[in-house]
């Protein structure tokens, strides 16, 4: 099964873009599904139609989603939540607290990316386009394995060896913990939930099934943000194919005002063009009438995908490069670019076999090869659009570097 991701900054088309990309790929006979993790869903305006919380069929082999948090919570959360709520109760809180209680920071990411997990190993599809929310959504939804790792971890063995074999046993006898300690049950609900996304980072950085597509206008803040979001995405090891330049004035527009925005946009193309090199880029006129309905959209697919197919892998590139030095040194060559055009800090944290790379407000947990787990961080620097790490004799357990 083939993955699309489309993100960018708000208000740039991505939706448009996405559900164009859908479109046009179920006319080529890929059985098609797009759904939206945008919590503000605008995927069934685009085709001008109605879309709920389980796939909606639009046309000949194509679907469309649009992924609702509270739907969710009811069919995979709702013990927990009646947990939650007893908890309330006991405290005296009741009616809309309990209700807002029981949906945790970071919930509505965890469902949109148990769908991409689940419909993955259904092949119920052939091709999975995901329209996702603004560029700084997106990047917390990848974050959020990483994020949560450590909780389930501690859940599972908090249950295993504390709460299953001694307190839940003792709260049987002693009422005021009978109202606190969860039931079974409710351990069961939330590793279901957090066990559902495990592996989703493999997946989404498996550049043979899953590329992200970055939309954008031709405006300077939009491009910065963009650079950023690339950045992080190959923090993550995710592969971006394409770049969909959406609003474009093209030269037959006439008239004297726009063609002050003409030069404008010009400019800024050229930037896109320069600093995103080798990416493959696309670009898309701004239309004289809306675009929404089966259409428009059909009209915008074909001027993107003009000779190829959506499903193409545009571009390939390798995230990690690892090398040895003649000196008998190893040298982990990771792909961040912009970090310095944007300002960013980087740091990076070993213990053991474990290396965290922190850069801006992202974080990713690498986990060492054997032959590097045994030696230590010594120095780390920038070359091109490359974080050089290198490696020696390890001479202690842990280590901290600063770029």
């Amino acid at each position: 099964m083939r993955n699309i991701v489309f993100t960018g900054k708000g208000g740039v088309g991505k939706t448009t873009i996405a559900a164009a990309t859908a479109l046009k790929a179920s006319k080529a006979g890929h059985k098609t599904l797009v759904i939206s993790t945008d919590p503000a869903h605008s995927l069934g305006d685009s085709f001008d139609i109605e879309l709920g919380a389980a796939p909606v069929k639009i046309a000949d082999n194509l679907y469309g989603q649009e992924v609702s948090v509270y739907g969710d919570l009811t069919l995979n959360w709702e013990i927990v939540r009646e947990h939650f709520a007893h908890l309330m109760e006991v405290q005296g809180i009741k009616d809309i607290y309990v209700e807002e209680m029981g949906v945790l920071p970071g919930m509505e990411e965890l469902f949109s990316l148990s769908y991409i997990k689940k419909y993955n190993e259904s092949n119920d599809y052939d091709l999975l386009v995901v329209d996702c929310a603004p560029t700084g959504e997106t990047l917390r939804l990848l974050s959020i394995p990483e994020t949560f790792g450590w909780m389930l971890k501690l859940i599972r063995n908090m249950e295993k060896y504390v709460v299953k074999p001694v307190i839940r046993p003792i709260s049987k006898r002693v009422g005021k913990l009978r109202d606190i300690v969860p039931e079974e049950e409710v351990y069961n609900q939330v590793d279901n939930l957090f066990s559902s996304v495990d592996g989703i980072i493999d997946l989404l950085s498996d550049s043979t099934k899953t590329t992200v597509r970055l939309v954008m206008n031709p405006e300077k803040m939009v491009i910065k943000e963009s650079m950023r979001a690339l950045t992080y995405l190959n923090l993550y090891g995710i592969t971006v194919d394409q770049i969909v330049i959406n609003r474009v004035f093209f030269e037959e527009v006439d008239g004297q005002y726009l063609s002050e925005w003409k030069e404008i946009q010009k400019k800024y193309i050229d930037q896109i063009e320069k600093t995103f090199s080798p990416i493959p880029i696309a670009k898309v006129p701004l239309f004289r009438k809306e675009v929404v309905g089966l259409d428009m959209l059909e009209n915008v697919g074909n001027i993107i995908y003009s000779a190829t197919s959506p499903v193409e892998i545009f571009y390939r590139e390798e995230h990690v490069d690892i090398q040895k030095k003649s000196d008998g040194h190893y040298i982990m060559k990771l792909r961040v670019p912009f970090v310095f055009d944007n300002k960013m800090e980087a740091n990076i944290v070993q213990v053991g076999e474990l290396m965290t790379i922190r850069i801006g407000n992202y974080q990713k947990g690498v986990v060492l090869p054997a032959f590097l787990a045994g030696l230590r961080v010594m120095s780390a620097n920038y070359e091109d659009k490359w974080l050089v790490v290198e490696f020696k004799t390890k001479e202690e357990t842990s280590a901290t570097i600063d770029v």
